[in-house]
């Protein structure tokens, strides 16, 4: 399966120090990094590293310093002793007319027989910084489980309103038909803050390139609004503020592990 959409839903839940929980309609796209280019121009509102309706953008995601993706990817896998894969997927919200907001797009790499051996989950925040946490999918996995769990020390820093001491459990699967991420993030073994996403297998199409246009509007500013409206009230609320910890206010881009459960 080549490059497609997904439509579906994004779920943020938070159980402290106020508890709300809030839901919007997303839209994303996978991209095959080998065929998007090609895929791309097939389309006239589509484009790979040009303006266009709807678009993606090289230094959007990866090292975003203009090293092609494929090149900054199988680099970042050889750090943690894996192979460079015979295909690379994408998943995240594309640019429209030229802006996008991503805090999260996932990585997905294959091998030879088209089975899924590296997941990467790229997380961003509001500050300029970025940080891939690299799950090595155990060969068990690929045959047995369809959900893989995995989970990952906190430490990147994302929201003023969480501090440092936290850690991610991740519940992740190869986008096929359709696309399901779940997040949870702990303290002392206490779950206070959900995330999840997912989505339902579209085509490349005008038709869907026209709704993923007329979807995205609405979500930026609605998640954007939400995301500053909740954070006021933990304010208003007496919530502790955590600014980026010092040894972290220089660093633009990390990555480190996330472990197989």
């Amino acid at each position: 399966m080549a490059s497609c959409f997904y439509f579906g839903k994004v779920m943020h839940r938070r159980k402290q120090p106020i508890e709300y929980q809030f839901k919007y309609q997303a839209a994303s796209i996978k991209i095959d990094i080998d065929q998007f280019e090609h895929e791309a121009k097939n389309h006239s509102l589509l484009s790979f590293n040009r303006f266009n309706l709807l678009s993606a953008h090289t230094k959007d995601h990866g090292s975003r310093d203009g090293t092609p993706w494929r090149q900054w990817f199988t680099g970042l896998l050889a750090e943690y002793d894996l192979a460079e894969p015979k295909k690379i997927e994408l998943i995240c919200h594309p640019r429209i007319l030229g802006y996008a907001f991503n805090p999260l797009a996932m990585w997905y790499a294959y091998d030879e027989q088209n089975r899924l051996y590296a997941i990467v989950a790229e997380v961003s925040n509001t500050f300029g910084q970025w940080h891939h946490y690299v799950l090595k999918v155990p060969n068990n996995s690929q045959q047995n489980k369809q959900t893989l769990e995995s989970r990952a020390d906190k430490i990147f820093h994302v929201s003023p309103f969480i501090d440092m001491n936290a850690q991610y459990h991740f519940k992740l699967e190869a986008p096929k038909a359709s696309f399901n991420i779940f997040i949870k993030e702990t303290q002392n073994e206490k779950t206070f803050f959900y995330a999840s996403q997912d989505g339902q297998h579209a085509k490349l199409s005008t038709a869907n390139l026209l709704r993923v246009a007329g979807l995205a509007p609405f979500r930026m500013f609605k998640v954007i609004a939400l995301i500053h409206w909740w954070a006021l009230k933990i304010w208003l609320l007496g919530g502790t503020f955590h600014p980026t910890p010092q040894h972290l206010r220089e660093v633009r881009y990390s990555h480190s592990e996330m472990k197989s459960c």
